[in-house]
């Protein structure tokens, strides 16, 4: 029996609330199910099934089933296949838009935005499926020629964050089933439901069962299913999104058989300004990159650097402008900024502000719990005078706390922004083309936002460096390589070539 919902679906099949396995919705073998919270509230709206260890063997085995006819299914059909997705998801945006919102707080205008991204992602690897190719080599041997093939490596297993539930899955999914791989889903246990929608969509595309499956589960039984997982002989590929302490442990995990993994984990992202900079525009970029989701991204600016001449006028076009951000339920037409999707990020922000303080930072905006709302509502925070021995220079933050930091000259901002284990991100606003050449080279990164926050893209290869992990998930030929294996061939000829 469907759950009374919060909010109104035109299509109401859309919603699901079992595990997603062989082509069936069930339930955990143990019964179990867990609670979904809406964070906007903080209350109980649905339930899923509380899967654990014991239910990852079906899962992989079906998965692994289905893998011996995938693979050898045509590109076409494969793009096809993930078009027809694609569409599906289209025209369901409005139903998935309002799931994400009430699972991860966000407006349902970024949630609208987080699909618009996603569906980047289905759209390029339809057109990537047919673009995989191997090689031919006359080698230096006479009499032989050299053949590589790419054929897909096998079932992967994604291990998926809360933040971005539909963008994160169709970002490693449309990539795995474009190869000609199958995907198994562990969703977040704050974001399930969003996940099994698209679950039914891939359905509906008549993408065969067992290639996509999903197995939700609780925070308690986390670690052991993603370890189950990780540790099943019959899984080739790990990829997984999240923070670097457990992409540790995923790899450490997957060491012992040797698998392939792709990890994209935790960000300490520095946005550098210069008093050449446009400074609207900087900040407009600003407002966008760093409350979006209540600051909750992995790329989100977390320590924002202001040269000195220019710091107090930017302090205060960027306390204008975040003064006019309108804090609310996601489903508010009105709101602008929502909750945090869970009580940690509340404490963690709390923490951060509180040893910003002892420090001799001043919180110039906001700096605590929004007083009078039910929910996991965090004010959006701005600390002037911060300094490298705070905590929020030295953490990710995944909250709307932001900290501005004064600096001379462009070699003390560089190395400013590279003291951090972290390489995920790096943002630079200046008009200066040669300094832009610079920080290109200089910035310790992945990627860099050249006067835009915005560099994330179907298009653009995704991902950090140092302890912000390794491989790329989309762009050209990177994303798919991640689940392909390349076979060499070699041909002795006979007569003389």
């Amino acid at each position: 029996m469907t759950p009374k919902l919060p909010f109104q679906l035109k299509n109401p099949g859309l919603f699901k609330d079992k595990s997603y396995v062989d082509g069936e919705w069930v339930e955990a073998r143990s019964g179990k199910r867990f609670d979904v919270i809406d964070p906007g509230s903080g209350q109980v709206w649905a339930s899923a099934p509380d899967n654990d260890a014991s239910d990852v063997d079906h899962a992989v085995l079906s998965a692994h089933s289905a893998f011996q006819h995938y693979k050898k299914v045509t590109p076409r059909t494969r793009a096809q296949w993930l078009l027809k997705w694609d569409a599906l998801i289209r025209e369901n945006k409005e139903d998935l838009a309002h799931i994400v919102t009430y699972e991860t707080g966000k407006p349902l205008a970024e949630a609208r935005a987080e699909l618009d991204y996603a569906l980047g992602f289905t759209w390029w690897f339809a057109g990537e499926a047919e673009r995989i190719v191997g090689t031919v080599q006359q080698p230096s041997a006479a009499g032989r020629r050299v053949f590589t093939v790419k054929q897909p490596i096998g079932v992967a297993a994604a291990l998926v964050p809360w933040n971005f539930p539909v963008a994160m899955v169709l970002r490693k999914a449309g990539a795995a089933l474009a190869a000609g791989c199958c995907m198994i889903v562990k969703p977040s246990p704050e974001t399930p439901l969003s996940v099994l929608a698209v679950a039914e969509l891939a359905t509906q595309a008549g993408i065969p069962k067992g290639v996509f499956s999903v197995l939700t589960t609780s925070l308690e039984n986390t670690p052991p299913l993603s370890e189950a997982l990780c540790r099943h002989p019959l899984i080739k590929k790990v990829t997984f999104t999240g923070s670097t302490r457990v992409g540790k442990l995923v790899a450490k995990l997957c060491s012992d058989g040797l698998k392939k993994v792709t990890l994209e984990l935790g960000g300490n992202c520095p946005f550098l300004i210069f008093d050449d900079a446009d400074l609207n525009q900087a900040a407009d970029a600003l407002m966008a990159l760093k409350w979006r989701h209540a600051g909750q991204a992995c790329i989100t600016a977390n320590r924002v650097y202001v040269q000195s001449s220019i710091y107090d006028q930017f302090a205060l076009l960027l306390k204008e402008k975040t003064s006019k951000l309108v804090v609310g339920h996601g489903a508010d037409q009105n709101t602008t900024m929502g909750p945090v999707t869970t009580p940690q990020g509340i404490t963690k922000a709390l923490n951060q502000v509180e040893d910003a303080r002892k420090h001799g930072g001043q919180i110039v905006l906001g700096g605590g719990k929004v007083p009078g709302k039910t929910g996991y509502f965090f004010e959006p925070t701005i600390i002037v005078g911060a300094k490298k021995e705070m905590l929020i220079t030295q953490e990710e933050t995944f909250a709307p706390v932001l900290a501005l930091y004064s600096f001379d000259t462009e070699e003390e901002a560089v190395e400013a922004a590279n003291n951090t284990s972290m390489g995920l991100a790096s943002y630079y606003f200046t008009k200066n083309i040669d300094r832009s050449w610079r920080l290109l080279e200089n910035l310790e990164a992945g990627m860099i936002g050249m006067n835009t926050g915005n560099s994330s893209a179907a298009e653009s290869p995704f991902g950090g460096i140092k302890e912000s992990g390794y491989g790329k998930e989309s762009g050209k030929d990177v994303a798919v390589a991640e689940y392909l294996i390349t076979k060499t061939g070699t041909l002795a000829l006979e007569g003389h070539y």
